[in-house]
């Protein structure tokens, strides 16, 4: 894959995961303009993660059915479509339809990430990964910058008017600049969804998953959370302030994009296990939030880099274990992230108001130690289970799902099954 074929990639998966989370800093005016209570402002994020959730089940399998090349700008188009609906909405049931439309959308960026994992051949496929990935973080991250800035310049709506135009004229230039990736078509949708169904009970895409749970739970629960403490006693910090915060973790997410590359060379376990040391340890610095700034910096940086590295060398392993269903694993995967992203979430406000930062604090480590421990019981698991081979007669052959008759004359043959 060319360079420029990385770059689009990696700023397709930017743009559309800014789409989702584009409405946190915004919150309060949109609530505002459109007549919401300030308690259920909070539905005009939920509504797009939800669709997103939606997406990943029922959407990203279609790549392992079609070209993925025409199916990024197809959802591409409706993810411009859905955020232009919203920059322009009357009134609010207008703005959660457009906002539900471009979550379920959003989830082109699991596609663009198998479509990035099948054209790369196997020695750089973690550095086409790597690099790919990051403008998700970017996207995360980048969102609460640009759309509050954008926000306070020409208000609220003028973020998801840009956002707009940068998904339609990314659909326009996917269509001219990325190379087919045809499917032959033959399977049917249900087998796809039934095979994706499947992948939870191997243990390799098991593992992982639960992995990647835990990661993103420790992930949502600093960056749901660290405003609280920050616009308080004894910071008083502004939400623009706040915001620049996001520059530490972006520093600290593109510093892992060479994860990718430990992966071709056959690391990818050992950088998880690494990386979710230095997660844990993490932990240690954000909690001095009351005394230190520039110790909380830092360890904003190191949690970012190793849940980059941790998702990088994740993906690497899952489409290098299931390369004809690249799709379906990478979008099964991302279930987990999106339940591990709202728990953090959902958890953290509760806990700040019943023991101040040490409770976020202590579920986020708890929760980095959970995801360690997984990868200390599983964490070499990277190969997917295989049928049994069985030997009739010493001669060996793999068991079908069909009972075959026994050959004439080997009635009663003893039969020796292994894994």
């Amino acid at each position: 894959m060319s360079r420029g074929a990385r770059l689009l990639l990696a700023v397709v998966c930017g743009v559309a995961v800014a789409s989702v989370y584009a409405g946190q800093p915004v919150l309060g005016p949109m609530g505002h303009d459109l007549g919401v209570a300030r308690d259920a402002v909070g539905w005009f994020v939920a509504v797009g993660q939800l669709g997103y959730l939606a997406g990943l089940v029922l959407l990203v399998p279609l790549g392992d059915m079609f070209d993925r090349g025409r199916l990024i700008a197809a959802h591409l188009g409706l993810v411009a479509a859905g955020l232009a609906v919203t920059a322009a909405a009357p009134a609010a049931w207008v703005a959660f339809s457009g906002l539900a439309v471009a979550g379920v959308f959003a989830v082109v960026v699991q596609t663009a990430v198998a479509y990035a994992a099948s054209i790369s051949p196997p020695g750089q496929r973690g550095r086409n990964l790597g690099v790919v990935t990051s403008g998700v973080v970017v996207g995360i991250l980048g969102a609460r910058i640009v759309t509050g800035s954008l926000a306070d310049l020409w208000g609220w709506r003028s973020s998801y008017l840009v956002l707009a135009a940068l998904a339609a004229a990314l659909c326009a230039l996917s269509l001219i600049a990325l190379p087919a990736d045809a499917r032959a078509g033959t399977e049917r949708y249900r087998q796809v969804i039934r095979s994706l169904a499947g992948l939870f009970a191997q243990p390799v895409f098991l593992s992982r998953g639960l992995i990647a749970f835990f990661l993103f739970a420790s992930f949502g629960t600093l960056w749901s959370g660290m405003a609280l403490p920050l616009s308080g006693e004894p910071w008083h910090l502004s939400e623009g302030q706040i915001g620049l915060f996001g520059i530490a973790g972006l520093a600290g997410a593109l510093g892992a994009a060479r994860s990718g590359r430990w992966g071709d060379a056959g690391h990818a376990s050992r950088v998880s296990g690494i990386a979710l040391a230095l997660l844990l340890g993490s932990w240690i610095a954000i909690g001095q939030l009351g005394w230190s700034l520039l110790v909380l910096v830092l360890g904003v940086l190191v949690l970012d880099f190793a849940v980059q590295a941790v998702h990088v060398s994740n993906q690497h392993i899952l489409t290098t274990a299931y390369p004809d269903r690249t799709s379906s694993t990478i979008g099964g995967y991302m279930v987990f992230y999106s339940l591990g992203s709202a728990l953090g979430a959902t958890a953290t406000t509760g806990l700040f108001d019943a023991a101040g930062w040490t409770g976020p604090t202590m579920l986020g480590a708890a929760l980095a130690l959970c995801a360690l421990a997984t990868w200390a019981l599983t964490g070499h698991t990277t190969r997917p289970r295989r049928p049994r081979a069985c030997v009739v007669s010493g001669a060996p052959r793999r068991v079908s799902s069909v009972p075959e008759p026994e050959p004439a004359g080997r009635v009663g043959a003893r039969r020796r099954c292994s894994r």
